[in-house]
């Protein structure tokens, strides 16, 4: 009994070793599909992205700041006959306040220095008898701050110039400085003295045929004709140094003197036109922007969102360096653009960085686009995508790319066809499920 105990009990521990071993061998042993597999990387779990069928726009993105068209430095010589020293004695506007045609800006030593429109800044005084472009401006001006000037050609400073000059003087509360215009008085005497010769001699001679009579009226006509030109070179003036033209209205006081400063370089500081917003280009973005493009504008501060067009695209001078009188602009220099906004911008934006959308081209109508990760570009030159089937089959369907914008290219299929909502692999994601 006992040795048939221990067989049973042999028997069974050999069984046990068996079972082992054989277990051991069978997680060793594998096919070479399921060896290269274990070896392999793990399953690949496909992108995909949806061919769409749109117009393609090309955008760029760059940043800008809101600021008037023009900035205008009033510096007014202020002073005039008989003033010791050029103090500034009044200011009419308050800081970051408007300013409007005729407006007074300041008053230096007892005279007013105000605005009127005009691109050109006034570089002579302006007096009666004056002819140019310069007058055109101030008579176009004075027209605008309510005071038109009738009677005079215009680029002619005359009666009627002088006459509206008087009133926009009048509306500040001020008198206008006026020009003598030579020897005025002597010539109203000579007037009233040949006529009051003439009238004598025509009481006399009543058909005026005498010798007497007919030069008593040639020095009348002559002494009326001295008259007539001194008075139109005489009367009020606008000096130089009490005018500051502005490109447009209204205008924002950026900086300003106080009461009481002297006058030097510069006593205010003013923003002219309409508000516009300018960025700048890298060297390589200025090919997509061209004047007359639309804009897109969000000023995140404020939440507002407006609408422009491109105004100018320039090229960015560089630093002029000392001694060197020729500053040629890089090939890499960067640019500037303004645009113009399509309704005028409120004041408070001024200063404010603003985002630009800037839409540098677009597709002639509807095209088939797919992100430009889905293009492939095989050693024979074939440009293909790969479509992918219901049930995880694929089809390459090769293509003929177009323009690109914003991560997606245009694509016209070459012999299969495609549909918008069709699948393409755009890439791969390591480690997902098969």
């Amino acid at each position: 009994m006992r040795r048939r105990r221990r067989a049973v009990v042999g028997l069974a521990a050999g069984a046990v070793v068996l079972a082992a071993a054989a277990a051991a061998s069978a997680s060793l042993i594998q096919s070479p599909q399921q060896a290269a597999a274990d070896k392999g990387p793990p399953p690949a779990d496909v992108l995909t992205a949806a061919v769409e069928h749109r117009v393609l726009r090309e955008t760029l993105v760059i940043r800008g700041l809101v600021s008037a068209d023009r900035t205008v430095e009033v510096t007014p010589a202020g002073g005039g006959e008989g003033v010791a020293k050029a103090v500034v004695t009044k200011v009419g506007v308050k800081p970051l306040g408007t300013v409007t045609a005729g407006r007074m800006l300041l008053e230096v030593s007892g005279r007013p220095v105000f605005a009127l429109r005009g691109e050109v800044p006034a570089y002579r005084d302006l007096k009666p008898g004056a002819r140019g472009g310069d007058v055109k401006q101030l008579q176009d001006a004075l027209k605008q701050a309510g005071h038109p000037v009738s009677g005079d050609a215009h680029g002619t400073y005359g009666a009627g110039t002088k006459t509206a000059v008087s009133a926009l003087y009048e509306s500040m509360g001020y008198e206008p400085v006026q020009v003598p215009g030579g020897d005025l008085d002597g010539a109203r005497a000579r007037v009233k003295a040949a006529q009051r010769a003439f009238d004598e001699l025509r009481q006399k001679d009543l058909a005026g045929a005498s010798t007497a009579t007919r030069y008593a009226k040639e020095d009348l006509a002559g002494a009326q004709s001295a008259l007539v030109k001194a008075e139109s070179v005489s009367g009020p003036m606008v000096p130089a140094s009490e005018v500051a033209f502005l490109p447009g209205f209204p205008a924002r006081v950026d900086s300003q003197a106080r009461v009481g400063d002297t006058v030097g370089e510069k006593l205010m500081t003013l923003s002219a036109g309409d508000l516009v917003v300018k960025g700048t280009l890298a060297a390589h973005e200025e090919r997509l922007v061209r004047q007359g493009q639309k804009v897109k504008l969000s000023a995140e501060s404020t939440g507002e969102e407006f609408t422009g067009t491109v105004a100018s695209v320039l090229q960015a001078l560089p630093e002029p360096v000392k001694g060197d009188k020729s500053t040629p602009a890089s090939p890499a220099a960067d640019w500037q653009v303004t645009v113009k906004p399509d309704k005028p911008l409120s004041g408070r934006l001024v200063g404010q960085d603003v985002r630009l959308t800037v839409e540098a081209a677009a597709s002639k109508g509807e095209v088939f686009v797919v992100p430009t990760t889905a293009i492939t570009a095989g050693a024979d030159g074939r440009v293909t995508i790969t479509v992918l089937e219901p049930g995880a089959g694929r089809r390459q369907v090769e293509v003929l790319p177009g323009m690109t914008g914003d991560g997606y290219v245009e694509i016209t299929p070459l012999k299969t066809q495609i549909a918008a909502g069709d699948r393409v692999i755009v890439g791969v994601k390591r480690g997902g499920p098969a």
